[in-house]
């Protein structure tokens, strides 16, 4: 990360504090301090920061635990370490991927030759950002498998690699429906499903998904699903969500990608549309009592639903 970008964290994370006002020379001060100390590792700058932040007032006060903490993270040795800002959970240390951390998960995946032909075809493509990585493919099979699922459901198949994955590890008794509304995509996914041997386990629905769920619950199919992964358009999320949670069973799960949305939805600074509707999706499926929930910080951040 270079110094700039981190002054503009820092200054960011100032004015978030409601007791500051984001243009005061204090805040700009300790935050571009704060920075310098990170980059250089430098005890003068650090000593410098202390200095501003001495003060006994209220300002003084949260900027200093506020700072304190982020260089206590972020000049950690071990960059992979990250330790919880809530001093009640006893400065629990958690694991922050780093990209030497991650090169060792993906080497610890196992995927089958037939997925990586098809990763790698879609890295060339417009959107490939959309895929998901092995390691959430390889969790959304191992779910399947756990589950012993035999009827599961996509929304957002995109070129096929996570249906793939849930489809290799099917009986060949179980089914597959795949919503997707993008043909050109969807066409790539059906030719890897015929090379891998198991297009007669996938039901390619083209279109819309919404519509494609409405209609097999008006076909009598409510109740009748083991496992389902959402991955498809965000500000629709909450519909999927209330369709789904009809078509799978009792003790059936719903799997949900995109949760943390690459961060911003912890970010009070950014309020697009998207960024708003999965956080208001979030906050949701926390108050909603008829599924257990896990946010897994995998990938982009997954919520698994377990139906009650």
């Amino acid at each position: 990360m270079q110094p700039a970008s981190i002054s503009q964290l820092m200054e960011r994370m100032a004015g978030s504090l409601s007791a500051i006002n984001r243009r005061s020379l204090f805040a700009y001060q300790c935050a571009v301090t704060a920075a310098a100390a990170f980059v250089r590792r430098d005890e003068l700058s650090r000593r410098k920061f202390h200095s501003l932040s001495s003060g006994a007032d209220s300002r003084a006060c949260k900027l200093r635990c506020r700072f304190n903490h982020l260089i206590r993270n972020f000049s950690s040795a071990n960059p992979a370490v990250v330790v919880a800002d809530d001093e009640k959970d006893g400065n629990k240390q958690v694991i922050s991927i780093t990209p030497r951390l991650y090169d060792y998960i993906l080497a610890n995946v196992r995927e089958p030759q037939i997925l990586r032909q098809l990763r790698e075809e879609t890295a060339n493509m417009r959107g490939s950002q959309m895929q998901v990585s092995p390691d959430q493919a390889q969790l959304l099979a191992i779910l399947v498998q756990i589950l012993g699922a035999e009827r599961c459901i996509e929304v957002g198949v995109y070129t096929g690699y996570s249906s793939l994955a849930v489809a290799l590890v099917l009986p060949d008794s179980g089914c597959l429906v795949a919503c997707e509304r993008d043909a050109k995509s969807l066409e790539i996914a059906k030719k890897y499903y015929e090379l891998a041997g198991v297009s007669h386990r996938v039901i390619p629905k083209h279109g819309l998904a919404a519509d494609a769920l409405k209609s097999m619950i008006l076909n009598g199919e409510a109740g009748s699903y083991d496992f389902a992964f959402v991955d498809a358009e965000k500000k629709m999320y909450q519909e999927y969500y209330e369709l789904l949670l009809q078509l799978v069973r009792v003790g059936g799960v719903i799997v949900i990608d995109n949760v943390l949305w690459h961060g911003k939805v912890a970010d009070p600074m950014v309020n697009d549309a998207k960024t708003i509707s999965i956080r208001n999706f979030n906050k949701n499926l926390m108050e909603d009592k008829r599924v257990s929930i896990s946010m897994v910080p995998i990938g982009d951040g997954m919520t698994i639903c377990r139906k009650k």
